[in-house]
C-alpha cells in the first residue's frame, strides 16, 4: 500500500524542480520528503529537504475509544466473564412477572364469563325467595314422618318420640362414618328435618323404622340411616342433608 502511494506521488511531483528523495517515519507517521534540485542541491551541494505530504498508516485506531453502555445495561449483564445460563434467571424476572400478571388477568376474566353463564342457569333471587314453605307442626302426629315437596325435592319432617331422641343421642361419634351429634342436626329435638335424597346415588329412602338402626332405609343399594338421619350402614358416604329451617313460633316450621 505504501509503495503504491509512493509510485503515484513520484509521477505527480517528478518535474524539473522536484524529485522524490526518501521516505521516513516520524512519530508513528510516514512522511514523504521531496528535494529541490534546481537551487539548494546544486549551489550548496547538499539537500534542502522539506515535507510536502504526510500519510498516517496505523494498524488500529488507538485514539478512538469504544462507547461504554454500562449505565444502560442491566446489572446482571455487566460482568462479561459470566455465562449466559448463569444470569438467565435474573434477566427474565421481569418477563416471568409479566407472564404471571397476564395469567392472573386471564383467569379472572375466564371466571367472570363462566360465572355469568352458570348464574344464568341458576334460579333467580326472587324465585329463591318464594322457595320457602311453612308447615304447621300441629298437623304432624308424633312418631310419624311426613313428606313435603321443597324446591323440587322430597322433604322429610319426622316428629320423633322421646325414645327416638334418646336412641340417637346415645350413639358414640366413633361409630359414625360421618360424625355429627343429634344436637347439631336438629334445632328442635322433637322434629328431624332432612332432604329425602340418599347421599349415595340420589334415591329416595323409605320412611323411618324400616332400617336396621331405627331410621331411614334406601332399598336401591342398602344404605341405612338412624333416627338422626346419619348414615350407619351401606354405600352412602354422608348423612342426609339438613336444609336451612327455622321455628318462628312453637307451632310453625319454615324451611328455606
Amino acid at each position: 500500500m505504501i509503495l503504491s502511494a509512493l509510485g503515484q506521488l513520484r509521477k505527480r511531483f517528478q518535474t524539473k524542480h522536484y524529485q522524490l528523495l526518501f521516505l521516513k517515519k516520524f512519530n508513528n507517521a510516514w512522511k514523504i520528503i521531496l528535494a529541490n534540485q534546481a537551487s539548494e542541491f546544486k549551489e550548496h551541494n547538499k539537500y534542502s529537504v522539506h515535507p510536502l505530504y504526510a500519510f498516517n498508516f496505523r494498524t488500529y485506531h488507538h485514539d478512538m475509544k469504544a462507547p461504554d453502555f454500562s449505565d444502560y445495561r442491566r446489572s446482571s449483564t455487566n460482568n462479561p466473564s459470566k455465562y449466559h445460563k448463569e444470569t438467565i434467571d435474573n434477566r427474565q424476572v421481569f418477563t416471568y412477572s409479566i407472564a404471571l400478571v397476564k395469567a392472573v388477568g386471564l383467569l379472572y376474566c375466564t371466571k367472570g364469563h363462566v360465572l355469568h353463564y352458570i348464574l344464568c342457569l341458576a334460579a333467580s333471587k326472587d324465585v329463591l325467595a318464594l322457595a320457602k314453605i311453612e308447615i304447621r307442626l300441629a298437623d304432624l302426629p308424633e312418631g310419624k314422618n311426613t313428606t313435603f315437596k321443597w324446591r323440587g325435592k322430597p322433604l322429610f319432617v319426622w316428629h320423633r318420640t322421646q325414645a327416638d331422641i334418646d336412641k340417637a343421642r346415645a350413639v358414640p361419634l366413633t361409630e359414625l362414618r360421618h360424625p355429627q351429634t343429634d344436637e347439631q342436626r336438629t334445632k328442635n329435638p322433637k322434629y328431624l328435618v332432612v332432604i329425602g335424597v340418599c347421599t349415595h346415588l340420589g334415591c329416595v329412602p323409605l320412611s323411618p323404622i324400616t332400617g336396621d338402626f331405627g331410621g331411614f332405609y334406601c332399598p336401591c343399594h342398602g344404605a341405612h340411616y338412624d333416627s338422626a338421619g346419619r348414615v350407619r350402614k351401606g354405600p352412602a358416604p354422608l348423612n342426609l342433608v339438613v336444609p336451612p329451617h327455622s321455628y318462628p313460633d312453637e307451632n310453625t316450621l319454615v324451611v328455606g
